[in-house]
């Protein structure tokens, strides 16, 4: 196969009326089989090819997840152009940076308010031909156009025969955590690789629903679409955070792919309305859960579950666990958690209840897939064995170096950032920490970056330590652990207001998190999670102070990515203060 096109096209001759995508509506769902979706595909494309998109050029996609974004992004790539992503959070000024650094000509935008950005900054996008608006209206002076006005005849096949394996098909823009973010160029035979690999576990098929809400701007979901073509399985598309459980009740979906926060916020919720309403069926959620998690606790063991504890458990799964498969559609076969670490304690939690998550691991610069567990050998607190074709080997400062057909074609007009990541080998520097267990999982012990070194001389994981803390305590959204060059750890926590709220409201607390953190119950329940936490770890990396922030962190404020990763160096600055303030004291408490 030598492209993302040759592959759809390849899937639409193979299944042209199995059903491709589902996507909302106003009278509900509608689906498009593949013939359909090709169908679409095909003028859009040759008319962005009319409009002067090419293989020497980038289309900048500035759109939440949803189909349009899917056919838009096939049709730009058909005509060997390379796709362009920007997250609609972006700032008019991100979003000038983006196109501009990558060479765009053509930008498609998903709204007249993502339009109003590009015209703030207009006079800084001297190079873009044309917008054009999927919901909204076209300019009189013709710089903005409509999508579905964008039409032209012309032989597609030919745009797609011309385009080669080694032909860059997008340009994704890393979150950024520290400075400007960097353009990564991954090729046609990148994707296709990546593809292919997940493909060859042989873990998805027809028969399977794929609920899709990930953003397409992040390389994980861009590796789902591709996976998606390449096994021929639907895929229901909504990027709505807020649908997202009704989404689920009413698609009943197979697998979905999601960041941990999505698991622990499920957790909380869960636990906190079973703490809140006590009695009886708090004493039945707990038991369920001990239940559970010694099922899964003797399978991670590889022994064998007595008769009594499986009839317990089958028990628990009724009463309880039943309940919480129905919230997520009842027919989830496993989930796939990647972007972030996940907690042991939620992937344990999960897997009691029937809810296997499968946690893998990738960077955008080795198109998204890297790793990945397996169901049948699902080991928690690693990210499973490589992927069919991908190599890895730990260099001897302990980070991990990924090789295979994945690894990025370098950084857009960077070469000395290129040079800095790739080994003159073609081996990626991925900046994390890890090692390899005996059957070859790997397992991530923390960005090499990130971790902390006390001024005792004392590493410490922050990552692993906020886990924890968050598992520990319903109420928390996230988990800030500080300490380098300090002579002891703290933390900055952040409350979920969707989750502490109907616990004040029943407590006769403040409901609003700027006046219900200060109030002594709950620093109190905080303090009891970090009491827990800290019994298990070692003195050197044990939580003496804590702060309550009066708001959650969040993408508009910058202390997270858009993939939801918190930018340590942005929260380090924005509360520099209250960290300080931690240190003031010789003798912490």
């Amino acid at each position: 196969m030598s492209s993302i096109p040759a592959l759809l096209r390849d899937r639409v001759t193979s299944t042209p009326d199995a059903e491709a995508y589902r996507y909302p509506g106003e009278s509900g769902w509608t689906s498009l089989t593949w013939s359909e979706v090709d169908r679409r595909v095909r003028p859009l494309a040759l008319g962005l090819a009319a409009l002067g998109a090419n293989r020497d050029h980038r289309v900048s996609l500035l759109c939440s997840t949803r189909v349009e974004w899917i056919i838009a992004d096939l049709a730009v790539l058909a005509t060997g152009a390379a796709t362009t992503t920007i997250y609609p959070s972006n700032t008019a000024d991100e979003c000038a940076y983006v196109i501009n650094d990558s060479g765009t000509r053509l930008v498609i935008a998903e709204n007249d308010e993502q339009v109003a950005k590009l015209l703030s900054v207009r006079k800084d996008l001297p190079d873009v031909a044309h917008v054009l608006v999927i919901d909204g209206s076209a300019s009189d002076d013709g710089w903005v156009l409509r999508l579905d006005e964008v039409s032209g005849e012309g032989d597609y096949d030919a745009l797609v025969e011309a385009i080669a394996p080694e032909d860059l098909a997008t340009l994704i823009y890393t979150s950024g955590t520290t400075g400007r973010p960097k353009g990564v160029e991954l090729t046609h035979a990148n994707w296709l690789a990546t593809g292919d690999s997940v493909a060859k576990l042989d873990l998805l098929g027809p028969a399977d629903l794929h609920f899709l809400w990930l953003p397409l701007s992040h390389s994980f979901g861009k590796l789902l679409q591709v996976t998606m073509i390449s096994c021929g399985v639907p895929t229901a598309v909504d990027g709505r955070l807020d649908k997202i459980v009704e989404n689920l009740g009413e698609l009943k979906p197979t697998f979905m792919a999601a960041a941990p926060r999505i698991f622990e916020k499920v957790h909380n919720t869960v636990a906190a309305t079973t703490a809140r309403e006590g009695g009886a069926k708090a004493k039945i959620f707990d038991w369920a859960k001990k239940t559970g998690l010694r099922v899964s606790r003797a399978r991670q063991r590889g022994q064998s579950v007595p008769l009594t504890t499986r009839v317990e458990h089958a028990i628990a799964t009724k009463l309880v666990f039943s309940k919480l498969q129905a919230r997520f559609g009842g027919r989830i076969r496993f989930f796939i958690s990647g972007s972030a670490p996940l907690s042991i304690e939620m992937a344990e939690f999960f897997d009691a209840a029937g809810l296997p998550i499968l946690e893998g691991y990738g960077l955008t610069e080795s198109s998204a897939g890297s790793f990945m567990n397996r169901p049948e050998s699902n080991a928690f607190g690693t990210v499973g064995p490589p992927l069919p074709g991908v190599e890895v080997k730990i260099a001897e400062d302990g980070e991990v170096l990924i090789g295979g057909p994945g690894i990025m074609r370098g950084y857009h007009n960077l070469p000395e950032a290129t040079a800095e990541a790739l080994t003159e080998d073609g081996w990626l520097r991925t900046g994390d920490i890890g090692e390899l267990d005996d059957q070859g999982r790997l397992r991530i012990t923390d960005r090499k970056k990130e971790l902390i070194k006390t001024s005792g001389g004392k590493y410490v994981a922050p990552t692993h330590i906020e886990g924890k803390i968050k598992a520990a305590c319903p109420y928390l959204s996230h988990v800030f652990v500080h300490g380098d060059r300090r002579n002891y750890c703290t933390a900055l926590v952040t409350l979920d207001p969707d989750v502490v709220k109907p616990w004040a409201q029943a407590e006769g607390l403040p409901e609003e998190p700027e006046k219900l953190r200060d109030h002594e119950r709950m620093r109190a329940e905080v303090q009891k999670a970090i009491d827990s936490v800290n019994a298990g770890l070692a003195s050197y990396e044990t939580i003496k102070k804590f702060a309550i922030l009066p708001a959650d962190f969040s993408v508009e404020t910058g202390e997270l990515t858009a993939s939801l990763k918190v930018k340590r160096k942005v929260v380090e600055t924005h509360y520099g203060d209250t960290l300080d303030d931690f240190y003031t004291d010789a003798n912490p408490r």
